[in-house]
């Protein structure tokens, strides 16, 4: 009999609190998951920057018809003149509350890329995220309320509506196509509107980057053009002008420079059209909580297994409770394929699709079996 525990080693009170979290995380809509947060020491969200007060920026308006010499009109300028003008700032106006549970309004700037001229914009969740309202900056100077039409945690892509026409619009090409080496030309609002429009160039430097955040395996692109928080959602571009991807994270580690990392547009592509149909993306999923040593140890708990992750807590109305699964099972294997974490997990169920029957390897009181289970559409939060 394969030894393996779990050992409680916290209070009741906090032993209370895990259960709310796991309930609310996993159980109703997240992946198989009860951890929240992200490692801040190793990569950080170039997200909204918390600032008390957002001075009016001076537009960066496209130079004239101005003729200059092919020597200055390199890769960067032509770019900063196609695209420029359809990059915009995404300030996130958001209601928090301070240790004594007063209320105050926060404020973030982030940026956005106009893809479609009736006025829909491509950004980060994690620009937007909590937002009571959303305020676009314009390119021309020109300020206008957003309306989220949807948005993906798990890949960190939203889209905003502002109500205009004719607008500036950038041409998504195809991040496929991508080679290590080529120029990439970064538009965005580093540190805030202050400098809306702030253009960086660089290189891909590498392909398929694949990152952990919040226990979700994904893959980037790696660029040494300068990523600054208020970056986040806004345009990587190539040299013929295609936005190839959207700036979204950047290692945050001392001595590290020149590591930026961007959504592969083609990515984005594929959510932003399930976005704009239904405003969420539907994924398949277990409907169990899990831990990993890594994720029980944040919750006060000491795992003793020797391998695959043990179930926490299952839902009853949701495919595994239906498929029978039990507070105590260890998940060793999913389609034949080892799965030692929670993101193993994650990864496994992904590749799936809505209604997949997927065979799940377990480990109940010693006795291995398999399960079958049907992989359901994951339920979305109430907000949505």
């Amino acid at each position: 009999m394969r030894s393996r525990k779990i050992t409680k080693i916290i209070c009741a009170a906090a032993l209370a609190a895990v259960l709310t979290l796991s309930g609310c995380g996993d159980l109703t809509g997240a992946n198989e998951d009860s951890s929240g947060g992200e490692n801040k020491s190793a990569v950080e969200k170039t997200s909204v920057t918390q600032t008390a007060k957002v001075t009016e920026a001076s537009p960066n308006k496209p130079e004239s018809n101005a003729k200059i010499s092919d020597a200055r009109n390199t890769p960067a300028v032509r770019v900063a003149r196609m695209v420029g003008p359809a990059v915009v700032g995404i300030t996130n106006k958001a209601v928090a509350h301070d240790i004594f549970n007063r209320t105050f309004e926060t404020e973030g700037v982030g940026s956005g890329v106009i893809f479609r001229n009736d006025g829909y914009i491509i950004t980060n969740n994690h620009v937007i995220a909590g937002a009571k309202e959303i305020i676009v900056s314009l390119s021309d100077g020109n300020t206008v309320n957003g309306t989220l039409i949807g948005t993906d945690e798990m890949t960190d892509i939203a889209v905003v509506k502002v109500d205009a026409k004719d607008l500036p619009t950038a041409e998504l090409g195809d991040s496929d196509e991508v080679v290590v080496g080529e120029p990439a030309i970064a538009i965005g609002n580093p540190m805030g509107l202050e400098f809306q429009g702030s253009v960086t160039v660089g290189v891909i430097s590498a392909l398929n980057r694949t990152l952990d955040l919040n226990d979700r395996r994904v893959k980037l692109f790696q660029t040494d053009a300068a990523i600054s928080p208020g970056n986040s959602g806004g345009a990587l571009v190539n040299a013929d002008g295609e936005v190839i991807g959207i700036n979204s994270a950047k290692l945050a580690t001392n001595g590290v420079e020149g590591m930026g990392f961007a959504i592969p547009i083609n990515t984005v592509k594929t959510i932003v059209n399930e976005l704009m149909d239904k405003g969420y993306v539907a994924r398949p999923y277990l409907g169990v909580t899990i831990f990993d040593k890594p994720t029980a140890a944040r919750y006060g708990y000491q795992l003793s297994i020797e391998k695959g992750v043990y179930v926490f807590q299952v839902g009853l109305d949701s495919p595994a409770g239906r498929a029978g699964f039990q507070r105590g099972d260890i998940i060793l294997a999913i389609d034949g394929k080892e799965v030692n974490s929670v993101t193993d997990v994650r990864n496994e169920v992904a590749a799936h699709k809505v209604g997949d029957k997927v065979k799940v390897l377990c480990d109940r009181e010693g006795h291995e079996e398999t399960v079958e289970v049907t992989l359901e559409e994951m339920p979305q939060p109430s907000n949505q």
